[in-house]
């Protein structure tokens, strides 16, 4: 059963955003006929999503870019107050918070650009418009950057937590993707090889959603940590595990992955963490007037396997 949770936030700014590029797409090839717009070139025969955007359908353009960009940014905030929380696996370090705070302002000035480049459209204000259209493509980029960043110097502390691997190499594939396509853009754009330039901007924009469509995998986890009437979450970090078996590198709960795992039992030694069964071995020894000792050994690590 399908569980709603934070994951719904960057599931919807996606759709929207596909779905504004494909209503703008298919209008233009369908209904428009692929007219020539004013704002177009002599030699351009393609048009750019702005050349679109400025016409008819200005009101979806507008409409398309606030509701993707509002919903993204509440992606952004919820990954990190999820992170505060604790639902999911938190910063360890200052220079990961700083990276996280990095990673939301240069989405804001990202979310500004987009929002500025559809109001300020190519048709009538073309020198704002592309300043805008600079300031959503780097403002969104470097912001991939700060969180590729981030998710890599967490994975270096959560080495068990595969979903957290997935999410850099999904982030860092499209900022090394992304760039290359915007320095393409932007060649096709001043040598006015306008057909070509239009492409690339499809091209990009489309990549763009996938982009959002991936912050689905960083936030699904919390489904499983869902807080309580105390307002505390149910999985907390094992700071408290302070038994046999676990150090200061291995007390932190496997939040990303504790929804998956079905194999856990809770250990009767060590502060009451959660331990793998198969790690528990039952070593009977003598016996005193009729009661069993028994020994309780676990094998060093977190608190949960690594099966990722």
């Amino acid at each position: 059963m399908l569980r709603l949770s934070y994951w719904i936030f960057p599931i919807l700014s996606g759709v929207v955003w596909l779905g504004t590029l494909l209503g703008l797409l298919i209008y233009w090839n369908v209904d428009a006929h692929k007219v020539h717009y004013d704002s177009m070139a002599p030699n351009q025969d393609i048009a750019y999503i702005s050349d679109v955007g400025a016409s008819t359908l200005k009101p979806l353009f507008i409409t398309g870019c606030v509701i993707t960009t509002v919903f993204l940014d509440i992606s952004f905030g919820a990954d990190r107050w999820l992170r505060h929380r604790g639902r999911l696996v938190p910063n360890t370090t200052l220079t990961e918070k700083v990276l996280s705070g990095l990673t939301i302002v240069f989405a804001l000035i990202g979310t500004a650009g987009l929002i500025l480049l559809s109001i300020f459209d190519t048709a009538h204000h073309p020198k704002l418009h592309d300043i805008f259209l600079l300031l959503f493509i780097a403002g969104y980029v470097i912001s991939a950057i700060f969180i590729c960043w981030e998710y890599q110097r967490l994975g270096i502390t959560y080495r068990q937590h595969r979903v957290l691997r997935i999410s850099f190499w999904i982030k860092l594939s499209f900022v090394i993707l992304e760039i290359l396509l915007a320095i393409a853009f932007v060649a096709c754009t001043f040598t006015k090889n306008y057909n070509p330039g239009a492409i690339f901007e499809w091209i990009i924009a489309f990549i763009f959603s996938f982009y959002v469509f991936s912050f689905y995998v960083d936030l699904y986890p919390a489904v499983y940590t869902k807080e309580t009437s105390g307002g505390k979450p149910r999985y907390v970090s094992g700071a408290n595990a302070t038994g046999p078996g676990h150090n200061s590198n291995s007390r932190d709960l496997d939040m990303e992955e504790a929804g998956s795992d079905r194999h856990l039992t809770n250990s009767s030694s060590g502060g009451g963490g959660l331990m793998p069964h198969n790690t528990q071995h039952l070593n009977h020894q003598h016996h005193h007037h009729g009661h069993a000792n028994t020994t309780t050994t676990t094998t060093p690590g977190r608190g949960l396997p690594s099966n990722f």
